[in-house]
């Protein structure tokens, strides 16, 4: 397995889509390096965008997030959360009616930016479900895991409603071992309990890809060739850029260990272009 130097990768690129969690960010805070390495792409002139699937909060309090962590080069304007990709299906699509969300009142903002009214899971009646257009899947806290969740299926059950996740991430780490069960983790559970098909937005999904391409091309001419992925996984981050037809590169530093990366890509057959232990070298 050969590791590469992420500068001399970096440099072959005119624009680089950053994942957060794993490339940024840990559980502990910033990576170590971080900030130099955004420097240098600003000194560069490569343009980078931060594709999360974290549909918590609005990307404006995702830059702020960073900014208060000391990274204050990443702007609003550098965010593209999965939260996007289904504000724009809830615009299209959701004429009208109160959309139930499961999720923190921070990440219903993706669903009132397009005039929309909302509700709680916690708060609905299973009993008076008429008035209900869509239930939102964003985020796994703000409401009681036991008692909403079957209220959840049970609004499924009563009512045939389109169901948006706008996170598909099933899991995230809380710390090097353990990992958190994320809203796509919820949405595998309440899937197949409520007899339904759901709408699943963020990587691996080609959509964020093209969103963020589409954003990346306001600001430069540029082709598929010019744009390399970075993620710490291969199931959304690497193989999503790969359906996508752009470049990838792999780092170490999150879900990853540097001991299982060539079992793991063998075994999946998920291959990045490039192998990296951070980006800060």
């Amino acid at each position: 397995m050969n590791i590469e130097s992420f500068k001399e990768v970096a440099k072959q690129y005119k624009v680089i889509f950053l994942d957060s969690y794993g490339v940024l960010r840990n559980y502990e805070g910033i990576l170590q390096g971080v900030n130099e390495m955004l420097q240098f792409l600003k000194e560069e002139g490569i343009a980078y965008y931060v594709l999360t699937n974290d549909a918590s909060r609005s990307p404006k309090q995702l830059a702020e997030a960073f900014n208060s962590r000391g990274i204050p080069e990443i702007s609003e304007d550098k965010i593209i959360s999965s939260g996007m990709i289904a504000n724009e299906y809830l615009e299209n699509k959701i004429k009208g009616g109160t959309v139930v969300y499961l999720g923190t009142e921070c990440s219903a903002h993706y669903i009132e930016t397009v005039g929309l009214n909302t509700i709680s899971i916690s708060d609905i009646d299973v009993d008076k479900v008429d008035d209900y257009s869509a239930l939102v899947l964003l985020d796994d806290e703000g409401f009681d895991w036991k008692t909403d969740l079957t209220k959840a299926v049970n609004l499924l059950r009563k009512r045939s409603l389109p169901v948006i996740v706008a996170n598909s991430d099933e899991t995230y780490p809380l710390s090097r071992e353990n990992v958190a069960i994320a809203i796509g983790g919820i949405a595998d559970l309440l899937e197949p309990l409520s007899e339904k098909i759901f709408i699943r937005f963020g990587k691996p999904d080609s959509q964020i890809f093209n969103f963020a391409y589409k954003h990346a091309k306001k600001d430069q001419a540029i082709t598929k060739r010019d744009i390399l992925m970075v993620g710490d996984t291969l199931k959304t981050d690497i193989i999503g850029a790969n359906k996508f037809g752009i470049d990838t590169c792999l780092v170490l530093s999150g879900n990853i260990l540097a001991q299982n990366a060539e079992l793991l890509i063998q075994s999946t057959g998920i291959i990045p272009n490039y192998i990296c232990e951070s980006i800060a070298t």
